[in-house]
């Protein structure tokens, strides 16, 4: 099995675009809760490694780092916490309600989750300059820097790779804080995906404010109405 390597950033590298950043977002299929997307630079020449760092790429480029739906829950959260502490990476996250999903649809939406993670790394690292995008899947982005989308990135290129635990272990953390306040529908499990518990708790407690209202299995297949909504836990 082929796992996620640095040949996409070098070829880059080569070409004289010294900052490549890996983008990758969570959350596009589920019922409920927001698109996070994630995007991680790739230091050319960190200026000092540590052990972590070490660490880091030979977990992520020899085991650990692939799409994060290939991992597991204890393996993403690991990975994230190297991640987000390594001198190896700049790093940020991006994310867009639920509310705005139903207003300007499920792909404008994610694009618009990587714009603010781009905006947020701009805002964290005001000398960062970004040089050209790897976007995992098929779609570009509306800004003035070079860019190309490879379909499956999050299993190929690892800043993508790394991209894709950022967004997974992120949404996760938002969505079992949202547990706390809808707790009827399971969401620290299920994390809004439409399992067969989700749907029952939602036949029988009808929608509550985080479920997109947009999508075709709330808006056809269990006719939910606005008036139908539950109120959060007191």
């Amino acid at each position: 099995m082929r796992y996620p390597n640095f040949l996409e950033e070098k070829k880059l590298w080569k070409k004289g675009f010294k900052v490549v950043a890996g983008l990758d977002e969570a959350g596009r299929g589920p019922l409920a809760g927001p698109v996070v997307a994630g995007v991680v630079v790739i230091k050319q020449k960190p200026k000092k490694l540590r052990k972590s760092d070490l660490l880091l790429i030979k977990e992520l480029s020899s085991f650990g780092v692939r799409d994060s739906k290939k991992l597991t829950s204890k393996k993403r959260e690991e990975l994230y916490k190297i991640l987000t502490s390594s001198n190896l990476t700049y790093w940020a996250t991006g994310r867009v309600s639920e509310k705005k999903i139903d207003q300007i649809n499920i792909l404008e939406a994610t694009k618009l989750a990587m714009l603010k993670a781009i905006e947020k790394l701009k805002r964290k690292n005001p000398r960062l300059k970004i040089s050209f995008l790897i976007i995992d899947g098929r779609m570009s982005l509306n800004v003035d820097i070079p860019q190309k989308s490879i379909v499956r990135g999050d299993d190929k290129v690892f800043s993508v790779a790394a991209a894709s635990i950022l967004a997974k272990v992120t949404r996760d953390k938002i969505m079992e804080k949202y547990n706390k306040i809808y707790p009827n529908y399971g969401l620290s499990e299920n994390k809004g995906y439409g399992t067969a518990f989700h749907f029952k708790m939602i036949k029988k407690h009808g929608s509550c404010k985080i479920h997109r209202n947009s999508f075709r299995p709330m808006r056809v297949d269990l006719k939910l109405k606005q008036s139908k909504r539950t109120k959060p836990k007191s």
